[in-house]
């Protein structure tokens, strides 16, 4: 009997000390609702590096710069735009068909905006998608695009129009008119869980 209850007395102070150990652990840690897990940033990190991928994909074969270029030159706006001056969705451009695809279609919003210096020096933005507030957990990624004065703007179906960026009434305005070089300009992808 003295065995017995030499085990039970053992397992009692071997649980009281498991206990000790869990609650000073919990009390050290502060886990609230909004700590970020390690799967909520490890999600945030890929998407991030998937948006990357994206903008240089599309920067190094081309899309990028004719949706840049997807400009409405009568309305003063991009092609398909709302009274707002951005469209509601991706545009209809082979770089927004790699947005649609790569984001849309796997639950994830993003906003697309231009960055221009303007003549005050100021770095303005310009709205080309915008899908709503972003959330906390948003990842962003940027890219410079250099635009030349020859440079062509696109029509509604993408084909090349005969108005260049010099001739344009163009919503970012010729750095240097002396130079081909027309403007070096920042575009902007949000990109968060829906």
């Amino acid at each position: 009997m003295d065995r017995g209850q030499a085990h039970t007395l053992e397992a009692i102070t071997a649980a009281m000390i498991l206990v000790s150990a869990l609650v000073f652990a919990l009390q050290v840690t502060a886990v609230t609702p909004l700590t970020g897990s390690t799967s909520s940033q490890h999600i945030e990190n890929q998407q991030a590096a998937v948006a990357e991928g994206v903008l240089a994909t599309a920067d190094e074969n081309g899309t990028l710069v004719s949706t840049l270029l997807y400009w409405n030159e009568s309305a003063g706006n991009w092609h398909g735009a709302t009274d707002d001056g951005y469209v509601r969705g991706p545009p209809p451009t082979a770089f927004g068909d790699v947005l649609e695809a790569t984001f849309l279609e796997r639950g994830i919003a993003f906003d697309l905006t231009l960055y221009f210096v303007d003549d005050d020096g100021d770095r303005t933005p310009v709205p080309i998608v915008d899908l709503g507030e972003p959330s906390d957990h948003a990842s962003t990624e940027r890219r410079l695009v250099t635009l030349s004065d020859g440079d062509r703007l696109r029509n509604p179906d993408e084909s090349v129009s005969g108005t260049t960026l010099e001739d344009a009434s163009y919503v970012v305005s010729d750095a240097d008119e002396e130079q081909a070089l027309y403007s070096v300009v920042e575009v902007e992808i949000v990109v968060w869980r829906m």
